[in-house]
C-alpha cells in the first residue's frame, strides 16, 4: 500500500470520527431528543365533532391511528405541513382523509417523528368502521362496538379489541395483527409475513386466518367453522372449538393443538409436523410418506383426517 493511499485513509478516518463527534455533541445538546433534529415540520390540528355520525371512514398514509373514549368527540391530527388531513361529517359518516400537497423535494429530509391521528368518541356503539393505511399502526380498545370493522394495512400493526355485530376483516402485508376479547359475526384475518395473535374470540359464523410466512397463535376461540391457510409459518391452537369444521393447511409450518375440537377436522402439511390434543374421540384417517404416526385407536366420533409428507403425526384425546 502506497504512502499516498495511507495518508488518504487516515484523513478519511479522521473526517468520519470528527463527524461522529459533532453528531454526538449536537444530540447531547438536544438532550438526546432525536425529534429535534428533524428537518420536517409538524403541526397539531384539532377538530371538534359537534355533529352526530354513525359510520367512520379513515384514509391515511403513515399516521398512527388511535381510538379513545371521551365526553366530547374530537379528532386530533399531529401531521406534517402540506400533508394534512381533511376531517368532516357528511351523510352520517365521519370522514378523515389525507390531503398530501407536498412537492417532490419536500419528501427529502430527516424525519424522526410519526404522524398520529387520535379519534375521541363520546359513544360506545357505531356503524361501519373503515380504515385504509400504509405504514401507520392502528389501535382500537374494547370500549367500542361497531356493526362492521374493515381495516387494510401495509406494514403497520393492528391491535383490535372492539367487537362487531357482523364482520371483522383485517388485512396487512408485513404488519402484525392482534385481536383480543371480542365477539363478532365473522372474523377474517390476512397477513403475508406478519404475526397473528388471537385470544378470547366468539363468532356466530366462521373464522378465517390466512398467513404466508408469519406465525399464528390462537387461543380460546369459539366459532362455526375455523379455516386457516399458510405456507411456512407455524400454527398454534389452544382451546379452539368449532361446532362444524376445523380446516388447517400449512407447507413447512408445524401445527400444534392443545385441547381443540370440531365435528370434523381436516389437516394438511408438507414438511410440518402435526401434534397435540383433542377434546373428543374421532375416527382418524392419517397419511404420511416418511413421518411417524401416533394416534388413539378410536372408532367413534367425527372424521379427523390428517395428511403430511415428511412430518410426524402425534395426536391424543384429552376430554
Amino acid at each position: 500500500m502506497g504512502k499516498k493511499t495511507i495518508v488518504w485513509l487516515i484523513a478519511a478516518t479522521a473526517l468520519v470520527v470528527a463527524g461522529f463527534i459533532i453528531l454526538g455533541g449536537t444530540i447531547s445538546m438536544q438532550k438526546w431528543d432525536f425529534t429535534k433534529l428533524s428537518t420536517v415540520k409538524y403541526e397539531t390540528n384539532t377538530y371538534e365533532l359537534s355533529e352526530g355520525f354513525e359510520n367512520i371512514s379513515i384514509q391515511t398514509n403513515t399516521a398512527d391511528i388511535v381510538f379513545v373514549p371521551g365526553d366530547r368527540g374530537s379528532v386530533v391530527c399531529y401531521e406534517q405541513e402540506n400533508a394534512e388531513h381533511f376531517v368532516a361529517v357528511k351523510d352520517g359518516t365521519l370522514t378523515i382523509n389525507i390531503v398530501d400537497t407536498r412537492k417532490w423535494y419536500e419528501y427529502i429530509g430527516v424525519n424522526w417523528s410519526t404522524p398520529k391521528i387520535t379519534v375521541t368518541l363520546p359513544q360506545s356503539e357505531y356503524g361501519a368502521l373503515s380504515i385504509s393505511s400504509l405504514t401507520g399502526d392502528v389501535e382500537i380498545p374494547k370500549t367500542f362496538h361497531f356493526t362492521v370493522i374493515d381495516i387494510s394495512e401495509n406494514t403497520g400493526n393492528v391491535t383490535n379489541s372492539a367487537s362487531s355485530t357482523d364482520a371483522v376483516k383485517i388485512k396487512t402485508s408485513t404488519g402484525d395483527i392482534r385481536v383480543e376479547s371480542i365477539s363478532a359475526g365473522t372474523l377474517d384475518l390476512s397477513v403475508s409475513t406478519g404475526k397473528v395473535t388471537v385470544a378470547g374470540v366468539t363468532c356466530q359464523g366462521d373464522v378465517s386466518i390466512r398467513v404466508t410466512t408469519g406465525r399464528a397463535n390462537l387461543t380460546d376461540i369459539r366459532c362455526k367453522n375455523f379455516v386457516s391457510r399458510g405456507d411456512t409459518g407455524n400454527l398454534t391452537l389452544k382451546n379452539v372449538v368449532a361446532t362444524e369444521k376445523l380446516s388447517l393447511e400449512r407447507s413447512t409450518g408445524n401445527i400444534t393443538f392443545d385441547r381443540c375440537d370440531a365435528a370434523e377436522i381436516s389437516v394438511k402439511t408438507s414438511t410440518g409436523k402435526v401434534s397435540g390434543s383433542l377434546l373428543t374421540h374421532k375416527v382418524f384417517i392419517t397419511h404420511t410418506d416418511t413421518g411417524r404416526v401416533s394416534i388413539p385407536k378410536t372408532v367413534t366420533g367425527g372424521i379427523c383426517e390428517i395428511t403430511t409428507d415428511t412430518g410426524n403425526i402425534t395426536i391424543s384425546v384429552d376430554p
